[in-house]
């Protein structure tokens, strides 16, 4: 398996899950730098199907489906979900978000813990 990049989006499987953890195979988008870390895991960001009540919560960055990201409908990242997993739960790769997408995950997850 070839290493996840930043700012690609995979297929995750994310069972098991444990109370209101996101579960089964979704899309998420790979953050972590390639620099940082030294065991086989990606931090990643879920990927869910986009609600307009979202929009309210300033740590959900919107994904407009795309040629280039492979996602087929209106989605979200979850910055509020952010985990590390192993790389054996990378599906497959569905495709790649821009530039400013990756920056405002980042900027979203900073939010999240704080930074």
């Amino acid at each position: 398996m070839s290493k996840a990049l930043r700012g690609e989006v995979w297929d995750v499987e994310f069972k098991p899950a444990v109370g209101a953890e996101i579960q089964k195979i979704r899309p998420a988008v790979v953050m972590n730098v390639p620099e940082v870390g030294r065991l086989p895991l990606s931090i990643v960001v879920p990927v869910t199907e986009w609600k307009p009540a979202f929009a309210q919560f300033s740590w959900f960055v919107p994904l407009p489906p795309a040629t280039e990201n492979g996602l087929a409908k209106e989605s979200g990242a979850d910055a509020f979900q952010v985990k590390s997993v192993s790389e054996h739960r990378l599906v497959r790769k569905l495709g790649q978000i821009t530039a400013v997408q990756v920056e405002q995950v980042a900027a979203a997850i900073a939010l999240c813990v704080g930074y």
